[in-house]
């Protein structure tokens, strides 16, 4: 079974990861910017749809406040007080809407804190994905390539690690498989990875800024997946969604991304 779902796994991968690429370097501005919205839509329904099961009013209010928050961060350098308002707005709508459709009791801490945070956490992290590719030019489809290539490479590195050489658990008590070895080997792979990146396509950025970019978005891109895995077992469910192939859902996938690329968002804004 294992053997099977890494073999829809790396299917999957084959065909996206080229088409992704390809969109990112050779597609319209405005066709990255719809892509990333789509994919905000969807993790949006994912994660209130975890904390909001059966509220279909309050997992539409908390999907139109994230994507919200994502195009005010990608108008961020024309319309910086849009963004700022927003994540300073969102918290309060969050409450009045628990307050509105406050239900069980039991669970309205949980979807107090989902509306109120969830659309600034997905927001900014789908945001920073798509701010990227204008905020870094003239290499702004490389640092996207980057900030996405740390998550993955990170995930993929970590698995293979994981299992050959791990043995102590890394989290147990949230993630089960994940292991110390894996958790490094993670970190190897995405410097590796970022190296790479660096030599093909991202030749402005300092082999020092690299190496560290590189290992600091892998560990918080780790801290990120195991943040959704805290948020999937306090819900039981062991998949946000099912709609990438082998790998579970949106936020399934982009978990990491969604930590990673707000770090190399602020690289870049902060390197000028």
């Amino acid at each position: 079974m294992a053997a099977t779902n890494l073999t829809i796994r790396l299917a999957t991968a084959g065909v996206m990861v080229p088409l992704i690429v390809a969109l990112l370097f050779a597609g319209p501005g405005w066709g990255w910017l719809l892509f990333i919205l789509v994919a905000t839509v969807l993790g949006a329904i994912e994660l209130f749809g975890m904390t909001h099961p059966g509220d279909r009013v309050a997992a539409g209010v908390g999907t139109l406040t994230t994507c919200a928050v994502m195009v005010a961060l990608y108008l961020r350098s024309t319309e910086p007080r849009l963004f700022v308002c927003l994540v300073l707005l969102v918290p309060f709508v969050g409450i009045a809407l628990t307050l509105a459709r406050l239900g069980d009791m039991s669970t309205a801490a949980l979807r107090l804190l989902a509306a109120g945070f969830g659309p600034v956490y997905l927001g900014v992290g789908f945001g920073a994905v798509a701010s990227l590719r204008i905020e870094g030019e003239p290499d702004g489809a490389a640092f996207v390539l980057l900030a996405l290539g740390l998550a993955w490479l990170s995930d993929t590195g970590g698995y293979f690690a994981g299992r050959m050489f791990g043995r102590r658990k890394l989290y147990p008590a949230v993630s089960p498989k994940k292991t110390i070895a894996g958790a490094v080997g993670g970190v190897v792979t995405a410097v590796a990875g970022a190296i790479v990146i660096r030599l093909l396509v991202l030749r402005a950025l300092p082999w020092l800024d690299t190496v560290v970019l590189a290992a600091v978005g892998s560990m918080m891109g780790q801290l990120g997946d195991l943040g959704e895995s805290v948020l999937k077992r306090s819900v039981g469910v062991k998949d946000s969604g099912a709609v990438v192939p082998g790998h579970g859902g949106m936020l399934d996938r982009v978990d990491a991304a969604l930590i990673t690329a707000p770090v190399v968002l602020a690289y870049v804004l902060w390197r000028g």
